[in-house]
């Protein structure tokens, strides 16, 4: 008989593509997701992995099982849900980047003091695996945001919950000569600027360059910095201005002025997702009722930095 233990070993290998990387998020060693791997082989009686002595990858074999796979631990977890207790008790695992951590903690905390038997777990994480993060059964809920406007097609073994769209925003100091003015700000006139943003290669500091291209005679952004809240921090300092994502000012700085972009500004959306097994089980369904009330409150409410 197949191990569902060495079954999840299997899929977060698929995921993951290395023996190193797959120890690493399971916190195994590599010798032994070698051997669990090695044991499934054992009793599936075919070879899943093609091995070297520097890489391993899945088989035909391997890849159909890891299809598989997907589907039983889904509907061990949907089976696992019907028969749950009908209200929300035990630990719920929560992945989100750092801006949607700080304006949806709040509504999270809420949900967990009107519900005894719930507790939580919310880590800050960036990157791109945090899709595979939640596939894998390591964390129950992620918050994720996309730019690109894909993200919504067919995400296999997933729910999405559309939380909210959230557009790039100019954000200056606020004793800044063009914060005084009203309605959206000609990027023009900011070029001599000392413009502030993500590094290269990050999808809002895309989104920045483009904006800043189309508005013609404006270098791209020179200052680069991780994280949109220390960009935040620094423009309220006075050490220059920028574009962030509205949902970065959700908490509010008074050092700071809002402004809308002219044009179509970009945005991205931002999304809850849970394992589709999962999402009837009250626990996770009380936690995306909640980010999904959160997303309607901050999408009807201006920032307390606007003026």
């Amino acid at each position: 008989m197949l191990s569902v233990h060495r079954l999840r070993v299997l899929l977060e290998f698929a995921g993951r593509g290395t023996i190193t990387a797959t120890a690493a998020a399971l916190g195994y060693t590599p010798s032994a997701v070698s051997q669990q791997l090695a044991a499934l082989e054992r009793e599936a009686g075919a070879a899943l992995l093609d091995r070297t002595a520097r890489t391993a990858e899945l088989t035909e074999a391997g890849r159909r099982l890891a299809e598989h796979a997907a589907e039983i631990l889904a509907r061990i977890e949907a089976a696992e849900a019907d028969l749950a207790s009908p209200e929300p008790v035990g630990r719920v695992a929560i992945s989100a980047f750092p801006t949607a951590a700080v304006a949806f903690a709040p509504a999270l905390t809420r949900t967990v003091r009107a519900h005894p038997g719930l507790s939580l777990l919310l880590r800050q994480t960036a990157g791109g695996e945090v899709l595979q993060l939640v596939r894998a059964g390591q964390v129950d809920v992620a918050i994720v945001d996309d730019w690109t406007g894909r993200l919504a097609a067919r995400q296999p073994g997933l729910r999405l919950y559309p939380l909210l769209t959230d557009p790039l925003v100019l954000v200056l100091p606020r004793g800044h000569w063009a914060a005084a003015e009203r309605g959206p700000v000609s990027l023009f006139r900011l070029r001599d600027e000392p413009w502030l943003a993500t590094p290269a290669g990050e999808a809002s500091r895309r989104a920045t360059d483009q904006v800043l291209a189309a508005a013609g005679g404006v270098a791209e952004a020179p200052s680069q910095f991780e994280g949109l809240a220390t960009i935040l921090s620094l423009v309220a300092r006075g050490v220059g201005v920028a574009m962030l994502p509205r949902l970065t000012l959700a908490g509010g700085d008074a050092r700071v002025v809002v402004r809308d972009l002219p044009g179509e500004s970009p945005a991205r959306d931002l999304y809850a997702v849970a394992r589709a097994g999962s999402a009837r089980r009250p626990a996770i369904a009380v936690i995306t009722q909640a980010l999904t009330g959160a997303a309607r409150g901050l999408a009807g409410s201006r920032s307390a930095a606007q003026s």
